[in-house]
Protein backbone atom coordinates (compact mmCIF):
# COMPACT_ATOMS: atom_id res chain seq x y z
CA UNK A 1 0.00 0.00 0.00
CA UNK A 2 2.96 2.34 0.69
CA UNK A 3 4.42 2.09 -2.68
CA UNK A 4 1.18 2.10 -4.55
CA UNK A 5 0.40 5.93 -2.68
CA UNK A 6 3.93 6.92 -3.55
CA UNK A 7 3.40 6.02 -7.63
CA UNK A 8 0.08 7.41 -7.23
CA UNK A 9 0.41 10.66 -5.40
CA UNK A 10 3.87 11.84 -6.70
CA UNK A 11 3.22 15.58 -5.41
CA UNK A 12 1.63 14.44 -2.07
CA UNK A 13 3.84 17.32 -0.47
CA UNK A 14 4.25 20.71 -2.34
CA UNK A 15 6.71 23.22 -0.95
CA UNK A 16 8.04 27.36 -2.02
CA UNK A 17 11.57 27.59 -3.70
CA UNK A 18 12.48 28.61 -0.15
CA UNK A 19 10.36 26.32 2.24
CA UNK A 20 11.33 23.06 3.27
CA UNK A 21 9.53 20.43 5.65
CA UNK A 22 11.51 20.19 8.98
CA UNK A 23 10.34 17.20 10.48
CA UNK A 24 9.39 14.69 7.32
CA UNK A 25 12.67 13.41 7.29
CA UNK A 26 14.97 11.38 9.88
CA UNK A 27 18.48 11.73 10.43
CA UNK A 28 20.79 9.34 8.33
CA UNK A 29 22.41 8.03 11.36
CA UNK A 30 21.47 6.65 14.92
CA UNK A 31 24.58 8.70 16.20
CA UNK A 32 24.94 12.32 17.38
CA UNK A 33 25.52 14.77 14.66
CA UNK A 34 29.43 16.17 14.37
CA UNK A 35 30.25 17.51 11.12
CA UNK A 36 33.68 17.18 9.18
CA UNK A 37 32.33 19.32 6.42
CA UNK A 38 29.31 21.54 5.61
CA UNK A 39 27.21 22.54 2.95
CA UNK A 40 28.82 24.76 0.63
CA UNK A 41 32.38 24.33 1.98
CA UNK A 42 35.56 25.16 -0.44
CA UNK A 43 37.03 22.46 -1.87
CA UNK A 44 39.30 21.59 -4.49
CA UNK A 45 37.42 22.95 -7.91
CA UNK A 46 34.15 22.46 -5.97
CA UNK A 47 31.93 23.34 -3.26
CA UNK A 48 30.92 20.56 -0.83
CA UNK A 49 27.57 19.66 -2.17
CA UNK A 50 26.09 17.95 1.08
CA UNK A 51 26.84 17.61 5.00
CA UNK A 52 29.89 15.16 6.09
CA UNK A 53 28.75 12.65 9.66
CA UNK A 54 31.61 11.94 11.44
CA UNK A 55 31.36 8.26 12.03
CA UNK A 56 33.49 8.00 15.07
CA UNK A 57 36.39 7.21 12.76
CA UNK A 58 34.89 3.82 12.15
CA UNK A 59 33.41 2.15 8.96
CA UNK A 60 30.09 -0.09 8.86
CA UNK A 61 27.73 2.08 11.06
CA UNK A 62 24.12 1.37 9.99
CA UNK A 63 22.99 4.15 7.56
CA UNK A 64 18.89 4.67 7.21
CA UNK A 65 16.79 5.95 5.06
CA UNK A 66 15.63 9.13 6.40
CA UNK A 67 11.87 9.12 4.72
CA UNK A 68 9.84 6.80 2.37
CA UNK A 69 10.62 6.22 -0.98
CA UNK A 70 12.28 4.37 -3.70
CA UNK A 71 16.07 3.44 -4.21
CA UNK A 72 16.54 5.34 -8.14
CA UNK A 73 19.82 5.36 -8.64
CA UNK A 74 23.06 3.69 -7.54
CA UNK A 75 26.68 4.00 -7.94
CA UNK A 76 29.54 2.12 -7.72
CA UNK A 77 32.92 3.98 -8.42
CA UNK A 78 36.47 4.53 -7.32
CA UNK A 79 36.62 7.74 -7.24
CA UNK A 80 33.77 11.07 -6.12
CA UNK A 81 31.55 9.52 -3.87
CA UNK A 82 32.64 5.43 -4.03
CA UNK A 83 29.33 3.85 -3.44
CA UNK A 84 26.28 5.36 -3.17
CA UNK A 85 22.63 5.36 -3.14
CA UNK A 86 20.21 8.10 -4.07
CA UNK A 87 16.73 7.48 -2.99
CA UNK A 88 13.51 9.64 -4.05
CA UNK A 89 10.87 10.46 -1.83
CA UNK A 90 7.37 11.68 -2.54
CA UNK A 91 7.27 14.78 -1.59
CA UNK A 92 10.04 16.29 -4.59
CA UNK A 93 12.79 15.58 -2.71
CA UNK A 94 15.93 13.06 -3.40
CA UNK A 95 18.44 12.04 -0.57
CA UNK A 96 22.23 10.90 -1.06
CA UNK A 97 23.87 8.71 0.83
CA UNK A 98 28.08 8.33 -0.51
CA UNK A 99 31.69 6.61 0.48
CA UNK A 100 29.42 3.46 1.74
CA UNK A 101 31.31 0.55 2.90
CA UNK A 102 28.67 -1.50 1.81
CA UNK A 103 24.85 -1.97 1.36
CA UNK A 104 22.10 -3.32 2.95
CA UNK A 105 21.47 -7.14 1.94
CA UNK A 106 19.20 -7.15 -0.39
CA UNK A 107 20.14 -4.23 -2.44
CA UNK A 108 24.05 -5.83 -1.86
CA UNK A 109 22.44 -8.65 -4.10
CA UNK A 110 20.90 -6.11 -6.48
CA UNK A 111 24.19 -4.53 -7.18
CA UNK A 112 26.48 -7.56 -7.33
CA UNK A 113 23.74 -9.52 -9.34
CA UNK A 114 24.46 -6.88 -11.91
CA UNK A 115 28.02 -6.49 -11.47
CA UNK A 116 28.29 -10.11 -12.32
CA UNK A 117 25.88 -9.65 -15.44
CA UNK A 118 28.00 -6.71 -16.51
CA UNK A 119 31.45 -7.99 -15.43
CA UNK A 120 32.57 -4.59 -14.04
CA UNK A 121 32.96 -3.20 -10.67
CA UNK A 122 32.20 -0.09 -10.97
CA UNK A 123 28.56 0.26 -12.34
CA UNK A 124 25.10 2.66 -12.32
CA UNK A 125 22.20 2.07 -12.87
CA UNK A 126 18.21 3.58 -11.96
CA UNK A 127 16.04 1.05 -9.98
CA UNK A 128 12.25 1.57 -10.66
CA UNK A 129 9.74 2.91 -8.07
CA UNK A 130 8.99 -0.91 -7.78
CA UNK A 131 12.11 -2.95 -7.75
CA UNK A 132 13.75 -1.00 -4.63
CA UNK A 133 10.60 0.89 -2.50
CA UNK A 134 11.97 1.83 1.37
CA UNK A 135 10.66 3.10 4.56
CA UNK A 136 11.42 5.84 6.86
CA UNK A 137 14.16 4.14 9.12
CA UNK A 138 14.72 1.21 7.18
CA UNK A 139 18.49 0.05 7.35
CA UNK A 140 20.26 0.58 3.39
CA UNK A 141 23.85 0.53 3.92
CA UNK A 142 26.67 0.79 6.03
CA UNK A 143 28.72 3.98 6.12
CA UNK A 144 32.40 3.86 4.95
CA UNK A 145 35.79 5.19 3.22
CA UNK A 146 35.25 4.66 -0.35
CA UNK A 147 35.89 6.48 -3.17
CA UNK A 148 37.40 10.43 -2.78
CA UNK A 149 36.60 10.39 0.76
CA UNK A 150 39.43 11.10 3.19
CA UNK A 151 38.58 9.58 6.33
CA UNK A 152 35.73 7.14 7.20
CA UNK A 153 32.13 9.24 7.38
CA UNK A 154 28.71 9.87 5.54
CA UNK A 155 28.11 12.40 3.03
CA UNK A 156 24.46 13.30 2.59
CA UNK A 157 22.55 15.46 0.43
CA UNK A 158 19.86 16.49 -0.21
CA UNK A 159 18.55 17.77 -4.02
CA UNK A 160 15.59 18.99 -5.60
CA UNK A 161 14.43 15.98 -7.19
CA UNK A 162 12.97 17.91 -10.19
CA UNK A 163 16.28 20.10 -11.21
CA UNK A 164 18.60 18.08 -9.54
CA UNK A 165 19.61 21.45 -7.32
CA UNK A 166 21.31 20.56 -4.34
CA UNK A 167 20.09 22.15 -0.78
CA UNK A 168 21.45 22.83 2.79
CA UNK A 169 20.48 19.66 4.72
CA UNK A 170 20.39 22.55 7.57
CA UNK A 171 17.43 23.16 5.76
CA UNK A 172 15.54 20.58 6.56
CA UNK A 173 15.58 20.35 10.58
CA UNK A 174 19.31 18.92 10.79
CA UNK A 175 20.10 22.13 12.58
CA UNK A 176 18.49 20.88 15.40
CA UNK A 177 20.75 17.86 15.84
CA UNK A 178 23.64 19.92 15.19
CA UNK A 179 24.35 21.95 18.38
CA UNK A 180 26.06 25.12 17.30
CA UNK A 181 26.35 28.18 20.23
CA UNK A 182 29.90 29.15 18.57
CA UNK A 183 30.11 31.85 16.63
CA UNK A 184 32.50 31.68 13.30
CA UNK A 185 36.65 32.18 13.20
CA UNK A 186 38.36 34.44 11.77
CA UNK A 187 41.91 33.94 10.25
CA UNK A 188 42.78 37.19 8.41
CA UNK A 189 41.57 39.72 6.00
CA UNK A 190 43.25 40.57 2.88
CA UNK A 191 42.71 43.76 1.05
CA UNK A 192 43.08 44.37 -3.02
CA UNK A 193 43.55 47.55 -4.98
CA UNK A 194 41.15 46.77 -8.13
CA UNK A 195 41.37 49.59 -10.14
CA UNK A 196 44.95 50.91 -11.61
CA UNK A 197 45.07 53.81 -10.00
CA UNK A 198 43.92 52.33 -6.59
CA UNK A 199 46.23 52.04 -3.91
CA UNK A 200 46.08 51.06 -0.09
CA UNK A 201 48.21 51.63 2.82
CA UNK A 202 50.72 52.23 0.09
CA UNK A 203 50.73 49.27 -1.68
CA UNK A 204 49.05 47.80 -4.79
CA UNK A 205 49.97 44.43 -4.06
CA UNK A 206 47.55 42.48 -2.00
CA UNK A 207 48.01 42.75 1.67
CA UNK A 208 47.00 41.52 5.02
CA UNK A 209 45.29 43.83 7.17
CA UNK A 210 45.72 43.42 10.75
CA UNK A 211 42.57 42.86 12.99
CA UNK A 212 42.22 43.00 17.09
CA UNK A 213 39.92 41.24 19.11
CA UNK A 214 37.41 43.86 21.18
CA UNK A 215 35.53 43.45 24.47
CA UNK A 216 32.79 43.41 22.79
CA UNK A 217 33.90 40.30 20.67
CA UNK A 218 34.03 41.85 17.51
CA UNK A 219 37.28 43.02 15.51
CA UNK A 220 38.85 45.99 14.48
CA UNK A 221 40.80 46.78 11.92
CA UNK A 222 43.84 49.52 11.67
CA UNK A 223 42.59 52.20 9.69
CA UNK A 224 43.03 52.02 6.01
CA UNK A 225 44.15 54.76 3.79
CA UNK A 226 43.36 54.18 0.24
CA UNK A 227 42.14 55.76 -3.09
CA UNK A 228 40.51 54.06 -6.10
CA UNK A 229 38.52 51.16 -6.25
CA UNK A 230 39.47 48.44 -3.33
CA UNK A 231 37.90 45.38 -1.97
CA UNK A 232 38.13 42.80 0.51
CA UNK A 233 39.15 38.60 1.18
CA UNK A 234 37.99 36.82 3.96
CA UNK A 235 39.63 33.69 5.49
CA UNK A 236 36.95 32.06 8.01
CA UNK A 237 35.82 29.04 9.60
CA UNK A 238 33.18 27.49 11.63
CA UNK A 239 32.77 24.92 14.24
CA UNK A 240 30.03 23.81 16.50
CA UNK A 241 29.74 22.56 20.01
CA UNK A 242 32.31 19.23 21.00
CA UNK A 243 33.54 19.48 17.48
CA UNK A 244 37.13 20.19 16.70
CA UNK A 245 36.87 20.12 12.40
CA UNK A 246 37.05 23.78 10.66
CA UNK A 247 34.01 23.80 8.11
CA UNK A 248 32.90 26.39 6.08
CA UNK A 249 30.87 29.32 6.49
CA UNK A 250 27.05 29.77 6.05
CA UNK A 251 26.40 33.54 4.97
CA UNK A 252 28.64 36.37 4.65
CA UNK A 253 27.73 40.30 4.32
CA UNK A 254 29.50 43.89 4.08
CA UNK A 255 27.85 47.27 4.50
CA UNK A 256 29.35 50.47 3.96
CA UNK A 257 28.42 52.99 6.43
CA UNK A 258 25.82 51.02 7.29
CA UNK A 259 24.20 50.14 3.97
CA UNK A 260 24.55 46.32 2.42
CA UNK A 261 27.26 46.52 -0.20
CA UNK A 262 27.32 42.87 -0.90
CA UNK A 263 26.53 39.20 0.40
CA UNK A 264 25.91 35.50 -0.27
CA UNK A 265 24.70 32.67 1.82
CA UNK A 266 25.02 28.74 1.22
CA UNK A 267 21.20 27.09 0.59
CA UNK A 268 21.39 25.94 -2.58
CA UNK A 269 23.47 25.26 -6.35
CA UNK A 270 23.73 23.63 -9.29
CA UNK A 271 26.33 21.06 -9.95
CA UNK A 272 27.60 22.75 -13.27
CA UNK A 273 28.02 26.16 -10.67
CA UNK A 274 30.66 24.26 -8.76
CA UNK A 275 33.93 25.29 -10.88
CA UNK A 276 32.61 28.62 -10.13
CA UNK A 277 34.83 27.88 -6.73
CA UNK A 278 37.89 29.10 -8.96
CA UNK A 279 36.89 32.46 -9.10
CA UNK A 280 34.64 33.03 -5.70
CA UNK A 281 38.15 32.58 -4.18
CA UNK A 282 41.52 34.42 -4.43
CA UNK A 283 42.51 31.46 -6.73
CA UNK A 284 45.99 33.11 -7.28
CA UNK A 285 46.55 32.87 -3.38
CA UNK A 286 45.52 29.59 -2.96
CA UNK A 287 47.93 28.28 -5.10
CA UNK A 288 50.78 30.11 -3.57
CA UNK A 289 49.49 29.31 0.23
CA UNK A 290 47.18 26.95 0.11
CA UNK A 291 44.55 29.38 2.23
CA UNK A 292 41.61 29.85 0.78
CA UNK A 293 40.27 33.93 0.70
CA UNK A 294 36.69 34.22 -0.21
CA UNK A 295 36.54 37.56 -2.44
CA UNK A 296 34.17 39.63 -1.10
CA UNK A 297 33.97 41.34 -4.92
CA UNK A 298 33.83 40.22 -8.13
CA UNK A 299 35.89 42.31 -11.11
CA UNK A 300 33.67 40.66 -13.61
CA UNK A 301 30.39 39.51 -13.08
CA UNK A 302 29.81 35.86 -13.50
CA UNK A 303 26.53 33.72 -13.34
CA UNK A 304 26.83 32.21 -9.84
CA UNK A 305 24.01 32.16 -8.62
CA UNK A 306 25.08 32.38 -4.88
CA UNK A 307 25.87 36.12 -5.87
CA UNK A 308 23.16 36.75 -8.28
CA UNK A 309 21.02 38.71 -5.64
CA UNK A 310 23.89 41.10 -5.40
CA UNK A 311 23.24 44.71 -7.02
CA UNK A 312 26.83 45.48 -6.96
CA UNK A 313 30.08 44.15 -7.43
CA UNK A 314 30.94 44.65 -3.66
CA UNK A 315 34.18 46.86 -4.35
CA UNK A 316 34.07 50.66 -2.71
CA UNK A 317 35.16 53.56 -4.62
CA UNK A 318 37.46 55.64 -2.37
CA UNK A 319 37.61 59.58 -3.86
CA UNK A 320 39.35 62.89 -2.11
CA UNK A 321 37.44 63.63 1.21
CA UNK A 322 35.68 59.85 1.48
CA UNK A 323 35.65 58.18 5.27
CA UNK A 324 33.79 54.66 5.45
CA UNK A 325 33.40 52.18 7.84
CA UNK A 326 32.80 49.01 6.26
CA UNK A 327 32.23 46.34 8.28
CA UNK A 328 31.55 42.54 7.41
CA UNK A 329 29.50 40.29 9.42
CA UNK A 330 29.93 36.45 9.41
CA UNK A 331 27.39 34.24 10.13
CA UNK A 332 26.29 30.48 10.45
CA UNK A 333 23.29 28.40 9.80
CA UNK A 334 21.90 29.19 13.66
CA UNK A 335 22.68 32.95 13.06
CA UNK A 336 25.71 33.08 15.45
CA UNK A 337 28.01 36.06 14.43
CA UNK A 338 31.30 37.37 14.16
CA UNK A 339 32.16 41.23 13.10
CA UNK A 340 34.93 42.60 11.70
CA UNK A 341 34.65 47.00 11.38
CA UNK A 342 37.59 48.09 9.26
CA UNK A 343 37.57 51.90 8.73
CA UNK A 344 38.99 53.56 5.49
CA UNK A 345 40.18 56.77 4.36
CA UNK A 346 41.03 58.50 1.54
CA UNK A 347 44.71 59.12 0.68
CA UNK A 348 46.87 60.79 -2.19
CA UNK A 349 49.87 58.92 -1.31
CA UNK A 350 51.33 56.75 -4.10
CA UNK A 351 52.38 53.58 -3.90
CA UNK A 352 55.77 52.26 -2.34
CA UNK A 353 54.75 48.42 -3.92
CA UNK A 354 54.06 48.30 -7.40
CA UNK A 355 52.29 45.52 -8.77
CA UNK A 356 54.03 42.61 -10.02
CA UNK A 357 52.00 42.27 -13.05
CA UNK A 358 54.66 41.04 -16.29
CA UNK A 359 53.78 41.97 -19.57
CA UNK A 360 54.08 39.54 -22.64
CA UNK A 361 53.13 39.47 -26.05
CA UNK A 362 50.16 37.30 -25.72
CA UNK A 363 47.48 39.44 -23.95
CA UNK A 364 44.28 37.48 -22.84
CA UNK A 365 40.94 38.87 -23.44
CA UNK A 366 38.55 36.58 -21.29
CA UNK A 367 35.88 37.38 -24.08
CA UNK A 368 37.56 36.40 -26.96
CA UNK A 369 39.08 33.47 -28.64
CA UNK A 370 42.65 32.89 -28.87
CA UNK A 371 45.21 30.35 -30.88
CA UNK A 372 48.57 30.62 -30.46
CA UNK A 373 51.19 28.09 -32.50
CA UNK A 374 55.47 27.73 -31.96
CA UNK A 375 57.32 25.29 -33.41
CA UNK A 376 55.06 22.21 -33.66
CA UNK A 377 53.01 23.10 -30.66
CA UNK A 378 49.61 25.14 -30.77
CA UNK A 379 47.37 26.36 -28.46
CA UNK A 380 43.26 27.04 -28.78
CA UNK A 381 41.82 28.96 -25.87
CA UNK A 382 38.17 29.58 -26.59
CA UNK A 383 36.19 32.29 -25.17
CA UNK A 384 35.28 32.77 -21.59
CA UNK A 385 37.55 29.95 -20.79
CA UNK A 386 39.00 32.49 -18.09
CA UNK A 387 37.44 34.98 -16.11
CA UNK A 388 39.27 37.95 -16.03
CA UNK A 389 41.72 39.30 -18.96
CA UNK A 390 45.93 38.77 -18.02
CA UNK A 391 48.99 38.49 -20.22
CA UNK A 392 49.74 35.30 -20.70
CA UNK A 393 53.25 33.42 -20.74
CA UNK A 394 53.50 31.04 -23.49
CA UNK A 395 56.78 29.50 -24.77
CA UNK A 396 57.83 26.61 -26.51
CA UNK A 397 61.57 24.60 -26.21
CA UNK A 398 62.39 20.90 -27.05
CA UNK A 399 59.00 19.80 -27.43
CA UNK A 400 58.12 20.76 -24.21
CA UNK A 401 55.25 23.58 -23.83
CA UNK A 402 55.81 26.10 -21.29
CA UNK A 403 51.25 27.45 -20.70
CA UNK A 404 51.97 30.42 -17.93
CA UNK A 405 51.24 28.54 -14.18
CA UNK A 406 48.85 27.30 -12.46
CA UNK A 407 48.01 30.33 -10.62
CA UNK A 408 45.48 31.09 -13.15
CA UNK A 409 42.30 29.14 -12.97
CA UNK A 410 39.81 28.13 -16.42
CA UNK A 411 36.58 27.24 -15.82
CA UNK A 412 36.13 25.90 -19.54
CA UNK A 413 38.43 23.57 -21.73
CA UNK A 414 41.30 24.63 -23.70
CA UNK A 415 42.91 22.67 -26.45
CA UNK A 416 46.51 21.51 -27.13
CA UNK A 417 48.02 20.07 -29.92
CA UNK A 418 51.03 18.65 -30.42
CA UNK A 419 52.26 18.05 -33.94
CA UNK A 420 54.32 14.49 -34.17
CA UNK A 421 55.43 14.65 -38.00
CA UNK A 422 58.99 15.55 -37.27
CA UNK A 423 59.77 13.14 -34.47
CA UNK A 424 61.22 10.35 -35.20
CA UNK A 425 60.93 6.71 -33.72
CA UNK A 426 57.91 7.97 -32.22
CA UNK A 427 55.24 5.46 -30.96
CA UNK A 428 52.47 7.26 -31.18
CA UNK A 429 49.59 4.52 -29.65
CA UNK A 430 52.35 4.54 -26.65
CA UNK A 431 52.16 8.02 -26.48
CA UNK A 432 50.31 10.47 -24.53
CA UNK A 433 50.22 14.45 -23.24
CA UNK A 434 51.62 15.03 -19.51
CA UNK A 435 51.28 17.59 -17.85
CA UNK A 436 53.99 17.78 -14.84
CA UNK A 437 52.99 18.68 -11.56
CA UNK A 438 56.14 19.15 -9.65
CA UNK A 439 58.28 16.21 -10.42
CA UNK A 440 55.36 13.91 -11.36
CA UNK A 441 53.69 13.73 -14.62
CA UNK A 442 50.01 13.75 -15.20
CA UNK A 443 48.44 11.71 -17.48
CA UNK A 444 45.68 13.33 -19.67
CA UNK A 445 43.44 11.40 -22.34
CA UNK A 446 44.87 11.85 -25.87
CA UNK A 447 43.19 11.98 -29.16
CA UNK A 448 45.47 11.19 -31.97
CA UNK A 449 43.98 12.47 -35.39
CA UNK A 450 46.58 11.44 -38.29
CA UNK A 451 50.05 13.44 -37.41
CA UNK A 452 48.40 15.54 -34.57
CA UNK A 453 47.96 14.41 -30.80
CA UNK A 454 45.39 16.79 -28.84
CA UNK A 455 44.02 17.23 -25.28
CA UNK A 456 41.62 18.77 -23.59
CA UNK A 457 42.64 20.50 -20.15
CA UNK A 458 41.14 23.43 -17.50
CA UNK A 459 44.92 23.26 -15.93
CA UNK A 460 47.86 25.59 -16.95
CA UNK A 461 51.37 24.83 -16.52
CA UNK A 462 54.16 22.57 -18.39
CA UNK A 463 53.09 20.00 -20.80
CA UNK A 464 55.06 17.49 -22.43
CA UNK A 465 54.83 13.81 -24.74
CA UNK A 466 55.68 11.01 -22.67
CA UNK A 467 55.47 7.53 -23.53
CA UNK A 468 54.30 4.86 -21.84
CA UNK A 469 55.43 1.07 -22.75
CA UNK A 470 55.23 -0.64 -19.23
CA UNK A 471 52.47 -2.43 -17.85
CA UNK A 472 51.02 -2.27 -14.41
CA UNK A 473 52.78 -4.18 -11.25
CA UNK A 474 50.99 -7.00 -9.71
CA UNK A 475 52.26 -7.43 -6.53
CA UNK A 476 51.68 -8.95 -3.18
CA UNK A 477 49.31 -11.46 -2.76
CA UNK A 478 47.63 -12.42 0.63
CA UNK A 479 48.49 -15.81 -0.16
CA UNK A 480 51.18 -18.04 -1.33
CA UNK A 481 50.99 -19.72 -4.65
CA UNK A 482 49.71 -23.42 -3.91
CA UNK A 483 49.02 -22.74 -0.46
CA UNK A 484 45.60 -23.85 1.57
CA UNK A 485 43.35 -20.74 2.62
CA UNK A 486 40.47 -22.01 4.15
CA UNK A 487 41.22 -19.66 6.87
CA UNK A 488 40.75 -16.51 4.60
CA UNK A 489 37.61 -14.83 4.09
CA UNK A 490 38.84 -12.93 0.59
CA UNK A 491 41.96 -13.01 -1.59
CA UNK A 492 43.31 -9.93 -2.57
CA UNK A 493 46.70 -8.08 -4.75
CA UNK A 494 48.14 -4.68 -4.76
CA UNK A 495 47.83 -3.18 -8.34
CA UNK A 496 50.10 -0.17 -9.59
CA UNK A 497 50.58 1.85 -12.68
CA UNK A 498 53.06 4.63 -11.73
CA UNK A 499 52.51 6.78 -15.54
CA UNK A 500 49.15 6.79 -17.37
CA UNK A 501 47.78 4.87 -14.51
CA UNK A 502 45.06 2.02 -13.86
CA UNK A 503 42.10 1.86 -16.28
CA UNK A 504 40.98 -1.79 -16.24
CA UNK A 505 41.03 -4.74 -13.73
CA UNK A 506 39.58 -8.25 -14.35
CA UNK A 507 40.04 -11.44 -12.04
CA UNK A 508 38.65 -15.00 -13.34
CA UNK A 509 39.05 -18.36 -11.02
CA UNK A 510 38.79 -21.10 -13.10
CA UNK A 511 37.82 -19.63 -16.18
CA UNK A 512 35.38 -17.79 -14.52
CA UNK A 513 35.07 -13.60 -14.10
CA UNK A 514 35.08 -13.10 -10.26
CA UNK A 515 34.07 -9.45 -8.79
CA UNK A 516 37.06 -7.76 -7.40
CA UNK A 517 36.89 -4.47 -5.58
CA UNK A 518 39.45 -1.83 -5.82
CA UNK A 519 40.34 1.16 -3.77
CA UNK A 520 43.04 3.43 -5.50
CA UNK A 521 43.49 4.86 -2.15
CA UNK A 522 45.14 1.50 -0.83
CA UNK A 523 46.01 0.16 -4.28
CA UNK A 524 44.01 -3.15 -3.21
CA UNK A 525 42.27 -5.26 -5.14
CA UNK A 526 39.87 -7.90 -3.14
CA UNK A 527 37.21 -10.67 -3.80
CA UNK A 528 35.42 -11.65 -1.38
CA UNK A 529 35.08 -15.71 -1.32
CA UNK A 530 31.40 -15.33 -0.05
CA UNK A 531 30.61 -14.90 -3.78
CA UNK A 532 31.21 -19.00 -4.01
CA UNK A 533 32.79 -18.79 -7.59
CA UNK A 534 35.58 -20.88 -6.30
CA UNK A 535 35.69 -25.01 -6.12
CA UNK A 536 36.80 -27.26 -3.84
CA UNK A 537 40.29 -28.32 -4.09
CA UNK A 538 42.33 -26.65 -6.75
CA UNK A 539 41.60 -23.00 -7.84
CA UNK A 540 43.45 -21.37 -10.63
CA UNK A 541 43.77 -17.26 -10.30
CA UNK A 542 44.27 -15.07 -13.13
CA UNK A 543 44.22 -11.05 -12.56
CA UNK A 544 44.60 -8.97 -15.69
CA UNK A 545 45.54 -5.22 -14.78
CA UNK A 546 45.57 -2.93 -18.21
CA UNK A 547 46.57 1.24 -18.22
CA UNK A 548 44.67 3.90 -19.77
CA UNK A 549 47.56 3.52 -22.64
CA UNK A 550 46.65 -0.38 -23.44
CA UNK A 551 49.93 -1.84 -21.78
CA UNK A 552 48.29 -4.67 -19.59
CA UNK A 553 49.91 -6.72 -16.83
CA UNK A 554 48.72 -10.54 -16.11
CA UNK A 555 49.44 -12.21 -13.17
CA UNK A 556 48.68 -16.07 -12.37
CA UNK A 557 48.50 -18.03 -9.36
CA UNK A 558 46.44 -21.15 -7.81
CA UNK A 559 45.63 -21.72 -4.41
CA UNK A 560 43.36 -25.00 -2.71
CA UNK A 561 40.09 -24.58 -0.67
CA UNK A 562 38.83 -27.88 1.45
CA UNK A 563 35.21 -26.63 2.61
CA UNK A 564 32.72 -24.80 0.10
CA UNK A 565 31.52 -23.17 3.01
CA UNK A 566 28.41 -20.53 3.14
CA UNK A 567 28.40 -17.34 4.39
CA UNK A 568 25.93 -18.33 7.13
CA UNK A 569 27.28 -22.47 8.19
CA UNK A 570 30.80 -20.47 7.94
CA UNK A 571 29.03 -17.95 11.15
CA UNK A 572 27.64 -21.01 13.02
Amino acid sequence: MRLLLFLLFPFLCCFSQNQYPKDYFRSPMNIPLFSSGTFGELRGNHFHSGLDYKTQQRIGLPVFAVADGYISRIKVSTFGYGHALYITHPNGFTTVYGHLSAYEGKIREYVKKRQYTQKKFEVEFFPTAAELPVVKGDLVAFSGNTGGSGGPHLHFEYRDTKTEKTLNPLLFGLNQELVDTKAPSVNSIVAYSVSDDAVVNASQRPIVIALSLQKDGTYLAGKIAAKGDIAFALDAYDTSDNNYSKNGVYKVETFLNGTKLYGYQFDAFSFDESRYINNFIDYERYKRTKQRYQKLFYKNSYPFSIISGNAKNGQISVKDGDNFTYRIEVSDFNNNKTIINIPIAYSGLEAKYLREDVKTPYFIKASNDHNYTRDNISVFIPANAFYDDFYLNFDVKDNVLDLHDDTVPAHNNITITFDVSGIPNLDQKKTFIARMDGAKAEYFTTTRKGNLVSIKTKDLGKFLLMTDTAGPRIYKPNFATGSTIDKLDTISVYIQDDLSGIKEYNGYLNGKWILMKYDYKTKLLVHDLSDMIYDEGRNDLKIIVSDNIGNSTTFETHFFRNLKTTPLEKNN
